[in-house]
């Protein structure tokens, strides 16, 4: 598999570069608005891109036989619907209709689906009932992949949070000996490396910029929470249920806090505003750069954090309250964020003028000290 990888990373950037003229011939294209707030028209490919080079990573490694053709499937249906979306921007229903439909596919025709949640009460494994479990898994794919979906707000983050969470599954199969799954999300991870290149213009410059597009972002959470379920369910499960809510802990938390913040207001919880978590961070003074790397710092320390659950085996009920508990502070946190940034900068000004008053005064002090010191030895002589 080593010596594909140099072929997949030059497929994946030619196909980027490819993808970007011919979106601009046909208008696949993302538009400066009130909400959108960047610099001339940008070609909405890098999803294209990443779906076409997976494909192509996994016919280069034939031994891979863990990408089924139903998933692929489902994944090319739902890149699909991203990029007419993209293209046309379609209903919110609409879109969601189709991710519930090959939800459904994927549980009836693969038996792709969550039937334990593990000891997350303390007291014994939660083992769900056939409609229950289909419930629970097809609302597990609508938030994986409208989390994922949320996030795409600056250059590099969707892209980088994808690789964060790519990176930790690959470790976690890699650790639980499911070597296909492994190599899955190292041909994931290099298949979008170029694209985090060019979305932060690196190094050709912003002129060969692109953006990820719906298509992107659905193929992202889709095939992340398919690998989440492979990954905890059956008997040769290579992590913990618990542990899947760590590896997205940040988009998921992201996600949960603005939908409820929206309905708070009146509003629809797919209505797009700025007030995500990447807004809040420039709005607070942080550079975009600083930004991306401060969310994605978080995020990898999350899964590190699941990570290290696994390795230690630290029981599956402290996980799960510890994350509702994380849960809890980021949701105050965000909701009240302003006041609390307010209270900072009180307090940092207040430390600056007395700082500033304690300076004044010995300054004011000296030049007295210096007119005693002088009429003392004057006196003296």
């Amino acid at each position: 598999m080593d010596m594909e990888l140099p072929i997949l990373f030059s497929f994946s950037l030619v196909s980027l570069f490819a993808l970007r003229i011919i979106a601009k011939k046909i208008q696949l294209v993302d538009t400066p608005s009130g909400r959108k707030q960047h610099q001339g028209v940008i070609p909405l490919v890098g999803g294209i891109a990443i779906f076409g080079s997976v494909c192509v990573g996994i016919m280069l490694s034939p031994e891979i036989h863990t990408a089924p053709i139903l998933y692929l499937s489902c994944a090319t249906i739902l890149v699909l619907i991203g990029a007419i979306d993209d293209k046309y921007d379609i209903s919110v229903k609409s879109r969601l209709l189709v991710q519930v439909l090959m939800s459904v596919v994927l549980i009836a025709v693969g038996d792709l689906k969550l039937t334990n949640l593990g000891n997350i009460s303390g007291f014994q494994e939660l083992t769900l009932s056939t409609p229950l479990s289909y419930m629970i898994t097809i609302f597990a794919i609508l938030g994986a992949i409208n989390a994922f979906n949320m996030v795409d707000g600056i250059d590099g983050l969707l892209g980088g949070l994808a690789t964060v969470s790519f990176t930790a599954l690959g470790y976690l199969f890699w650790a639980g000996h499911q070597i296909n799954l492994y190599q899955f999300c190292v041909i994931f991870v290099v298949a979008t490396i170029p694209y985090i290149m060019m979305n932060l213009g690196l190094p050709f410059g912003r002129r060969f910029k692109i953006f990820m597009g719906d298509a992107g972002s659905v193929f992202i959470g889709f095939t992340i929470v398919w690998l989440l379920v492979q990954g905890t369910q059956g008997e040769e499960n290579s992590f913990r249920p618990v542990t899947a809510l760590w590896i997205i802990a940040l988009p998921l938390m992201d996600m949960v806090t603005i939908m409820i913040r929206r309905i708070q207001k009146g509003q629809s919880p797919f209505k797009p505003d700025r007030e995500h978590l990447h807004h809040i961070c420039q709005r607070v003074g942080l550079s975009q750069r600083m930004t991306l790397v401060t969310i994605c710092s978080i995020a990898g320390l999350f899964a590190y954090i699941g990570i290290l659950s696994e390795q230690y085996q630290i029981h599956e009920a402290v996980m799960f309250l510890s994350f509702l508990i994380l849960f809890t502070l980021y949701y105050f946190m965000i909701s009240h964020i302003w006041r609390i940034t307010s209270w900072l900068r009180k307090r940092s000004f207040q430390r600056t003028s007395f700082k500033t008053s304690s300076i004044k005064t010995q300054t004011h002090i000296r030049p007295q000290n210096l007119k005693q010191k002088l009429g003392t030895f004057t006196n003296q002589k």
